[in-house]
């Protein structure tokens, strides 16, 4: 796969049962065995993911069966302000009311109790559950909803990341994109097809895009058609060299990991040099990780100003490659961000390491 130019590269259901399906004399002593721990540690796992489910889902129901089945309650429910109430056994409606009456406190009447579990949500066990195993209980539903709360946050992080960057797309070079393609209309009609069709694939990908992640292959193609306009607005003062394995092609990535480097290339390295200047990108496979590259010959930066520029302290710029940074590290671990390699009047290199294999990256 390549864009314009030379070809070299350079390093750098809820169920109903009316009976939770664990006892709860497996829970009180007595000669009865206790528990199964691998059983009760897969239930808790259990739970806490049923919990995450929207209220009053079959997802939530059941993970209110199997909570209840853990301390004994005849029946258990979340009730969470402005949102549809979840509840698995009898008694829903004296239980849904007895939540209401807590306002934030503990509170026990007819054999029912209500737990606040943080800000708001009310757990209600109906039964003989002990005390003590009501706080715990409450406790373990607190724990599960704040960490939903935290995975819901940072998936709304990652979003709003990725508007950002859609909204960061130069009005500048969408303007001289647009100005040099209408210059093509009369002295180059077929030219100036080709790069409406290439202007049109290139916002498709950028703005367009409606998954998480999208192949490699998808990334290199909204590259091309950047550099091909770039190329269009620039002209020869812009040389191009991408060069791509055909075996990371497919590794999922998420979607404007790679575009946004390029661009920062061609507006921080090519157009700051009066003679223009040389953009390379290169992706390949080092074992179980993908390295992709994005060089410039340009004027490169201090090694400390490249630092600021990640850690967001940057005046002027840096913003795509600092949301880049952010997601990729977000997805993979906080050793997967941006590296940046500069020094002043020696260009720039930005390089990734992508895992090819991540649990949980799929497209």
């Amino acid at each position: 796969m390549s864009a314009e130019g030379d070809h070299e590269r350079v390093t750098p259901a809820a169920r109903t049962s009316l009976r939770p399906r664990l006892s709860a004399r497996r829970f009180r002593g007595g000669a009865a065995p206790g528990p199964d721990p691998t059983e009760a540690l897969e239930t808790g796992v259990a739970v806490a993911a049923g919990l995450r489910e929207p209220a009053g889902s079959a997802a939530a129901t059941e993970a209110l069966r199997r909570l209840a089945g853990l301390c004994g309650a005849e029946a258990a429910g979340l009730v969470r302000p402005g949102l549809p109430d979840s509840w698995w056994g009898p008694g829903r409606a004296d239980g849904v009311a007895l939540a209401g009456r807590a306002r934030g406190r503990r509170l026990t009447e007819a054999g029912r109790t209500a737990l606040p579990v943080g800000d708001g949500p009310v757990l209600v066990l109906a039964g003989g559950v002990g005390s003590a195993a009501a706080r715990r209980t409450a406790a373990f539903v607190a724990d599960a909803l704040e960490r939903a709360r935290l995975t819901d946050g940072e998936a709304e992080a990652e979003a709003a990341r990725l508007r950002a960057l859609r909204a960061q797309i130069s009005p500048h070079f969408v303007y001289n994109a647009l100005t040099t393609i209408a210059s093509f209309v009369r002295s180059d009609p077929a030219r100036a097809r080709d790069l409406l069709e290439t202007f049109a694939e290139f916002i498709r990908h950028s703005l367009a895009a409606r998954g998480d992640y999208v192949p490699l292959a998808g990334e290199f193609r909204s590259v091309e058609a950047y550099l091909t306009l770039a190329r269009a607005v620039l002209g020869e003062r812009l040389r191009v060299q991408v060069r791509v394995a055909p075996e990371v092609l497919p590794v999922p990535v998420p979607v404007l990991a790679l575009q946004p480097l390029v661009e920062n290339a061609v507006q921080h390295g090519v157009e700051r040099s009066p003679d223009g200047g040389l953009v390379q990108v290169s992706g390949e496979a080092e074992g179980d990780v993908c390295v992709i590259t994005v060089d410039d010959d340009g004027p490169g930066m201090s090694p400390e100003h490249a630092r600021a520029v990640l850690a967001g302290t940057a005046e002027g710029a840096g913003l795509a490659l600092v949301n880049v940074d952010r997601r990729l590290r977000a997805v993979y671990g906080p050793d997967h961000g941006l590296v940046i390699e500069t020094a002043p009047g020696a260009g720039t290199r930005i390089v990734l390491r992508i895992p090819r294999f991540q649990p949980g990256v799929v497209i």
